[in-house]
């Protein structure tokens, strides 16, 4: 408030304020523009009076005041060898230089000349400059600025000072030509906003319709998966060559990767995460990954967020690579050494120019990119408290150096005791088997694993473990893979199949030093539920044991066992998507009939036979899976009661209330995570209560006003104050939208905005909102009807509020916090 009314209190600081604003916001993008001006004018102004010299005119000029305009507008164009400490002060020093030597310089040559029609030119040039140099407010300031200066100026320099009528009789068209040049430049603006609003939704809906295709994906590589031979590490008859087996298993490491990664946050050292790096890279060519190396001098921890730092490598790796094909013997190498992380090419190095510009974003010298990735490598580095910095000679070598701030022992010492308590609480009264025919590798496992305090046995090879598992309970498994006689993968394999009953879903644990990038799938495969490479330190070992009990990938693929001879009907009018549950059931020993509409599902329910469930796609063409849930129900005959699940991309209040009133059990989301289809069908299929419950974030029932744990990753890595800043003033804006489309009842519109909402509120972490407005936007779309304003606009619009202020003091208080 004090603020506010200081401001009031002086309207000039206020409209000073306003002007400044629109110039540095009209000049954030436009710099460029402004060095050549300043080129085009220092180069200028003494040629035009060299002319004026050689035609001997007997016009008014002055050698001073051009020669003063060619040197402020030279002093514009060394912009890029402007002193760093003096660069806050060059837009300052453009809107001075602009405002001598456009209007004030030329409507002062045009006074004392009397006019003319070349001084009448002169002048809309200069103004025509202006319009092109500023935005609308400060082109009609800068104007009025300049004329008065020059008429006080023409005044006081001449004895009989008249103001010329002919030239004073041209303002009228002189005005029209500014109104009209600053309305188009408005209307570019305009027409430029709105298309950036078009790509910003259509990013928004390209990142929504994404979320089936990445489905896809995951089903093909679970159905790549199923395809592959049973793995081992001796040279034992496939129906794949071992060369061609490795690579399928390289490749389906690497599809699996790029659709995990963002789900992971994993605390590592410098040396781990660029081998992680190196090793997941996507490739062109064999050839590409043996110009990769790693060398590491001395390793480190650092404070990060891992897949941003493996974003941050990749974008070097690819800037590296893009120039090799153009230079044989070019290697790239990544060093490691004590805080400091180098990736040095051998390639075409780079100008001094474009070495100063970098960093600046859309600035790019590659054909196609978009000048983004270096940007986005500074920005990660800066929230990791370090810095990215380059180095280059051309037709030598590009350096790029990543600093990280140092981890002190304290923090190293704090962190080694949260992961060991952590893992003392998990590993409380648990049994574990350690597995390697390695003995000196056996001790230094014990000694890693002793402080957690829990019961540790060891088996010298496969035969010892086999036999250890038949006699006694185990919770755990580390498992050498490379054992003579039977290999870790044999021994995964026997376990899995029920020849130890005692711990057959035992939670198994790779302990290989195999390339993690196909042990990674390779164990999955053979039921594993973790790897660890070797060497490891204690932190890594102790982390990747416990995620392996706490998240049982190995295991879960177990239990669909208890599904083999269920007889299941599966209906989805879309092929792909059919193909991929369909395949996750059979592999389960499910008897699978399929059905692309709701007519076919009763046409084959009638034919008879028993049936342990139906699966039922929601939006199917014709009869739908709500009308066909209905017709199963009204039946007479014995598979009326059978259990119907849905099968749904989308959710809400009022579908489950839908879906409860047709008569089905239960919902799952697609893409179809197989754990969740098996666990749903053994809860139905071994007759156990089951309940209609909302797919996906619905079955939430919290009512926390935000989602703190989303909130929370956006302050790990250093976003939190930027998302308030951007996020909170949006929904603001697509809240008043909202309002005055439905004061229009514009229902296309209102849909519209919540879809933008929908997502913008998710994202922000306005978990409470984003509830409401997925169950109004469902309603809306599904009836195509304007529920009573005071129904949705008015509780969306004060939730908004509400969560707007809670965003924003969240944010404040982390601030503080930190």
């Amino acid at each position: 408030m004090r603020a506010a009314s200081i401001l009031a209190a002086n309207p000039f600081k206020l409209l000073y304020a306003k002007l400044a604003r629109e110039y540095v916001t009209y000049h954030s993008h436009t710099r460029p523009i402004l060095k050549w001006a300043g080129i085009v004018g220092a180069v200028g102004f003494p040629v035009f009076y060299l002319l004026h010299v050689l035609r001997s005119t007997h016009s008014y000029d002055n050698f001073w005041l051009r020669m003063l305009g060619g040197l402020v507008l030279l002093i514009v164009a060394l912009r890029d060898h402007w002193p760093e400490r003096l660069r806050p002060y060059y837009l300052a020093w453009t809107y001075a230089a602009f405002l001598y030597t456009l209007p004030f310089f030329f409507i002062f040559m045009s006074l004392k000349n009397g006019g003319g029609s070349v001084s009448v030119a002169n002048t809309f040039m200069a103004v025509f400059f202006l319009i092109l140099l500023t935005d609308w407010r400060n082109t009609v300031v800068m104007l009025v600025a300049g004329a008065a200066l020059a008429t006080v100026f023409y005044i006081l320099s001449t004895p009989d000072a008249a103001m010329p009528t002919d030239y004073l009789g041209r303002l009228p068209p002189l005005i029209l030509v500014i109104i009209g040049g600053s309305s188009f430049k408005f209307s570019q603006k305009q027409i430029e906003a709105e298309r950036l609003d078009a790509a910003k939704a259509l990013a928004g809906s390209i990142a929504h319709e994404m979320r089936n295709p990445l489905g896809q994906i995951r089903h093909s590589l679970e159905s790549l998966r199923q395809s592959l031979p049973a793995p081992n590490v001796k040279a034992q008859p496939q129906m794949l060559g071992a060369q061609e087996a490795n690579a399928l298993y390289r490749d389906l490491a690497q599809a699996d990767i790029a659709v995990q990664r963002g789900l992971q946050v994993i605390s590592m050292t410098a040396a781990d995460a660029c081998g992680k790096a190196v090793v997941e890279y996507g490739y062109e060519s064999l050839e590409q990954r043996q110009r990769v190396n790693v060398e590491v001098r001395s390793d480190f921890l650092f404070r990060g967020e891992e897949t941003a730092f493996l974003f941050v490598l990749f974008n070097l790796i690819k800037n590296a690579l893009y120039y090799l094909p153009a230079y044989p013997m070019a290697t790239l190498v990544i060093t490691v050494d004590a805080g400091v992380v180098k990736v040095r090419d051998t390639g075409p190095g780079m100008s001094p120019d474009l070495q100063r510009r970098l960093f600046e974003p859309f600035r790019t010298s590659k054909s196609g990119g978009t000048g983004l990735g270096l940007a986005y490598c500074r920005r990660v580095m800066g929230a990791f408290g370090g810095e990215i910095t380059c180095q280059s000679v051309q037709g030598e070598y590009t350096e790029f150096t990543l600093t990280f701030p140092p981890v002190s022992v304290h923090e190293r010492e704090a962190h080694r005791e949260a992961v060991l308590a952590k893992a003392k609480a998990v590993f409380v009264r648990r049994r574990l088997l350690v597995v390697d025919d390695d003995p000196a590798m056996r001790k230094a496992t014990r000694i890693k694993l002793t402080p957690v305090n829990a019961v540790l046995d060891e088996a010298a090879d496969g035969a010892q473990a086999l036999a250890m598992l038949s006699n006694f309970r185990y919770d755990l498994v580390v498992l050498d893979l490379d054992m003579p006689g039977i290999d870790g993968y044999d021994v995964a394999k026997q376990i899995r199949a029920g020849l130890v009953p005692a711990n057959r879903d035992v939670c198994i644990v790779a302990h290989t030093s195999e390339p993690g990038l196909m042990a990674r799938v390779k164990t999955l495969k053979a039921g594993m539920d973790g790897l660890v490479n070797k060497p490891c330190e204690q932190d890594a070992l102790l982390r990747a044991l416990c995620e392996a009990l706490e998240n049982p990938s190995g295991r879960a693929r177990l239990e669909h066992g208890q599904l083999a001879g269920q007889r299941v009907m599966l209906a989805d009018d879309n092929a792909y998507n059919r193909k991929a549950v369909a395949a996750y059931l059979r592999r389960a020993g499910v008897e699978v009939a399929e059905a692309a509409t709701g007519e076919s599902v009763l046409e084959q329910l009638q034919a008879g036979g028993t049936w342990d469930a139906v699966l039922l796609d929601i939006n199917m063409p014709g009869m739908s899976g709500l009308d066909t849930a209905r017709a199963i129900r009204a039946s007479t005959l014995a598979f009326r009661d059978v259990p119907i699940v849905a099968l749904t991309a989308h959710s809400g209040v009022e579908m489950v209330a839908a879906a409860r009133s047709a008569g089905m059990v239960d919902f799952i989301t697609k893409p179809v995570d197989a754990a969740v289809l098996y666990g749903k069908l053994r809860q139905l299929t071994t007759r156990e209560p089951a309940r209609v419950s909302a797919p996906g974030p619905v079955a939430d029932t919290s009512e926390r006003l935000l989602d703190v744990d989303r909130l929370e990753r956006y302050r790990q890595i250093g976003m939190l104050e930027e998302l308030v800043g951007d996020y909170v003033p949006e929904i603001s804006r697509l809240i008043q939208r909202i309002e005055s489309a439905a004061e229009r009842e514009q229902l296309d519109e209102c849909l519209e905005l919540l879809h933008s909402l929908l997502g913008l509120s998710g994202e922000a972490g306005a978990a409470a909102l984003h509830r409401m407005i997925r169950q109004v936007y469902a309603q809306m779309r599904q009836e195509q009807l304007f529920p009573s304003r005071h129904q949705w606009v008015d509780p969306i619009a004060e939730l908004g509020r509400e969560s707007a202020l809670a965003l924003k003091q969240y944010g404040s208080v982390e601030s503080g916090a930190a």
